[in-house]
């Protein structure tokens, strides 16, 4: 298992899933068609997939051209929406697709918009770490905003559903803000040094115009706050004990304390 990321717009990531064994490979939330299909020929692979986070244009974009140009080799695009361009395949909670030799679990995210999709990945049978796609639910460091939902709902996404895949789970997210929401994560919890090395981190590597991605699920439990809403810490900074009313005072903070969309 390869993940290939391309850079796009100014601040996306669209990635190529490719299965090793078969060359097969998927894109997810492609906006910029012609710099898939580039990449997907420089690499000798073959496009079947495309895998859609939600509707946004910035994630969905691509999917209507990628069609149209992929007409003969029957492209199939995910995700659960029916708002999403392109949409052939609906999918929701639990539901497993195959690419090769990998498996992809589709996990129900819903806030950011009604229908995010995460896309969490595994070879079994290898030694392959796993590694999930979460488009604007869970960023490094930080989550989206609540466009379509609720509180409980992003409670629910990053607390039941993705904090509980195993530590080493790379996460690819949908967008580079990872210096902005460490920031923010610095303003929490002044004290936390995971926070602090993070973030040194992030700025040299975005001063270098180097990713961020991927993190891990263990690392964001380490120093996002929206990954902590029940540690002590957390509890205080947003001034609330309980676990929704903390998320919602956080995401409120967070809007607060930088106009730009996280």
């Amino acid at each position: 298992m390869i993940i290939h990321l391309l850079p796009a717009l100014e601040d996306n990531y669209m990635y190529l899933l490719e299965d090793t064994a078969t060359s097969q490979v998927a894109v997810v939330d492609p906006v910029d068609a012609d710099k898939v299909i580039e990449k997907v020929k420089e690499l000798n692979l073959k496009l079947t997939k495309v895998l859609t986070t939600h509707h946004h244009w910035d994630h969905a974009g691509g999917n209507a051209d990628l069609l149209n140009k992929f007409k003969e080799t029957k492209l199939e695009v995910f995700g659960g929406d029916e708002r999403i361009a392109g949409l052939t395949k609906t999918v929701k909670h639990d539901d497993l697709i195959k690419l090769g030799n990998l498996e992809i679990r589709c996990i129900a995210t819903p806030c950011h918009t009604s229908g995010h999709i995460c896309y969490y990945v595994e070879k079994p049978g290898f030694n392959v770490d796993p590694c999930v796609f979460t488009g604007d639910t869970l960023f490094v460091g930080g989550c989206g905003k609540f466009f379509e939902g609720t509180a409980d709902q992003m409670c629910d996404a990053l607390i039941n559903k993705l904090s509980k895949l195993p530590d080493k789970t790379k996460v690819y997210c949908g967008h580079e803000y990872t210096v902005g929401n460490l920031k923010f994560a610095k303003s929490v919890e002044p004290n936390n040094q995971s926070v602090i090395n993070k973030l040194k981190w992030a700025e040299e590597q975005r001063s270098k115009k180097e990713p961020t991605i991927p993190s891990t699920i263990g690392e964001e439990k380490s120093y996002n706050p929206f990954m902590r809403v029940n540690e002590e810490s957390i509890k205080k900074a947003a001034n609330h004990f309980e676990m929704n009313s903390i998320m919602k005072n956080l995401r409120q903070m967070k809007n607060n304390f930088s106009l730009k969309i996280f």
